[in-house]
């Protein structure tokens, strides 16, 4: 382990990936507390550095074998390094997961789309709540908040790290679903009714903008779904009807929803 005072040069770059562009420029991005850095480790990414605190030494996981990559820190440089109000006392950067559009369809596995969900927050609910009712994959179309964002990674609960999650322009994501035989079905209120809904196995379920729904992208759905409501209310919270939406899905295909097994990130 490597001991780093608090004016360190090499904080200066762990810090700029709390930024959208820090991270792009890097090709990296962080993660924070033992239980995200479990989940990481547990599909198999490997940590280029740890940076911990002396409280956060003594949480880190088990048997994890970082001692080539852990860095001590100052619990005043730990406060510059976190994006959280209190910093559990542990930060790892990982390098970016470059997976291809092609890749997240390879299999023929159902997928979601973000089409520009904004919210960081719905936008982890979605990928956690996606691998739960088991899809493999993720397309982030270009004007969704982006993946590597510290709170849709913490929303996603490690999800982020064990599905396929690829970045595509509207016009890319058309071409590629046409290729490999897929339906894109986008929630939307005027769609046709849930219950009766007959999905194909080879789908991906898209989610629009939490004010602006999937209008912007509707040249390039085949299809869309409504979720019946009997209350009053204008809309349901994006990550909550793309959740409603997954389950139907899986129900209604049963086992043939699941992919063979989720690929873990190399």
């Amino acid at each position: 382990m490597t001991n780093l005072g608090l004016h360190s040069p090499l904080l200066q770059t762990v810090r700029d990936l709390r930024t959208k562009a820090g991270r792009r420029e890097q090709g990296r991005f962080a993660i924070e507390g033992p239980t995200l850095l479990a989940e990481a480790l547990g599909a198999g990414l490997r940590p280029l550095a740890v940076y911990v605190t002396a409280a956060g030494q003594a949480a880190l996981p088990a048997s994890a074998g970082l001692d080539d990559v852990l860095f001590a820190v100052p619990d005043r440089a730990m406060a510059r390094l976190s994006d959280l109000e209190s910093p559990p006392g542990i930060l790892a950067v990982f390098p970016l997961q470059r997976t291809t559009l092609d890749d997240v369809l390879a299999d023929g596995a159902p997928g979601i789309v973000l089409a520009g969900v904004a919210d960081p927050g719905n936008a982890g609910t979605l990928l956690r709540s996606a691998e739960i009712f088991g899809f493999s994959g993720a397309v982030f179309l270009g004007d969704a908040v982006e993946p590597y964002n510290p709170k849709v990674v913490r929303a996603s609960m490690g999800a982020m790290f064990r599905l396929r999650v690829a970045l595509a322009t509207p016009a890319e994501l058309a071409a590629a679903a046409r290729r490999a035989g897929y339906t894109i079905v986008a929630a939307a209120s005027d769609g046709e009714p849930l219950p009766a809904f007959d999905f194909s196995p080879r789908s991906l379920i898209a989610i629009g903008h939490e004010r602006h729904g999937v209008t912007p992208y509707l040249p390039l759905v085949d299809r869309t779904v409504a979720i019946p409501q009997r209350g009053g209310g204008e809309s349901l919270n994006a990550a909550v009807a793309g959740s409603i939406i997954f389950y139907a899905f899986s129900q209604r295909l049963g086992a043939g929803v699941t992919a063979p097994e989720t690929r873990r990130n190399p």
